[in-house]
């Protein structure tokens, strides 16, 4: 059983898809009730066992109940996404400090509230997998993305302690590296920062933008006992991207 933080669009969704599609109960967090029940609706045509869940999961309470409904509705918790994220694209000097918040505490922090929120869940159920949605951006810097970058590459340490603490639970925890995804996120980059979508096709070796059906199989993998002995690693899903000096 699985909840997928931020899992009503984008690379959530594709993520989830791919569980369901693998046989996984998906529990969907999300602030958007009407986004909620869309993917809910996609999910149950894939034949999950699905629900949805409004939750700001920037604050505890909210990541507290969030767990407490998948186990009230699945029983147990096996897997948790930490996907939930947004951007403030501007250059670091007019980043005001609530810009710096709201990005911190959306990307960053909740993965670490949920994560907390459910260990326990997971020791009882004799270990689990957590999957951290960092970015390109948490290897490289960019000039109108302070805040996401700290976030995400505070992302890959913040895997790595958590994997290093909780592998005696058997609990396996790895990040994903997302390169650029035709997302709603990314639609609105391409609109605010000129010659983007060029860049990206230029540097990426696949020749093409990601889509979020392209996270399906790597979710599977680290949910997976097939990842059993892979843990604290920070994997790409970028067509190369990352490859390219």
């Amino acid at each position: 059983m699985a909840i997928v933080t931020g899992g009503n669009g984008g690379i959530g969704l594709g993520m989830a898809a791919g569980l369901a599609r693998a046989g996984a109960a998906v529990l969907i967090a999300g602030r958007n009730a009407g986004k909620n029940a869309a993917a809910v609706g996609q999910l149950q045509a894939l034949g999950a066992k699905t629900a949805a869940v409004e939750a700001d999961v920037t604050e505890q309470p909210a990541c507290l109940r969030l767990v407490s409904a998948a186990l009230d509705k699945f029983g147990r918790l096996d897997i948790l996404v930490n996907n939930a994220g947004i951007n403030v694209r501007k250059q670091p000097q007019e980043l005001t400090l609530q810009d710096w918040n709201s990005v911190l505490d959306t990307n960053l922090t909740s993965a670490f509230v949920c994560s907390q929120a459910a260990f326990p869940a997971m020791v009882k159920a004799g270990g689990g997998k957590i999957i951290n949605i960092g970015s390109m951006l948490s290897i490289f810097g960019v000039a109108f993305a302070a805040a996401y970058g700290a976030s995400k590459g505070g992302m890959v340490q913040l895997t790595k302690s958590l994997a290093a603490a909780w592998a005696k639970d058997n609990i396996q925890v790895n990040a994903v590296l997302p390169g650029w995804i035709d997302t709603e996120l990314t639609r609105a980059a391409r609109r605010e920062v000129a010659g983007l979508h060029e860049r990206v096709l230029a540097r990426t070796p696949a020749g093409r933008w990601g889509d979020p059906a392209d996270f399906g199989g790597i979710a599977v993998f680290l949910a997976s006992a097939a990842s059993d002995f892979v843990t604290g690693t920070a994997i790409p899903v970028d067509g190369g991207y990352a490859s390219q000096g």
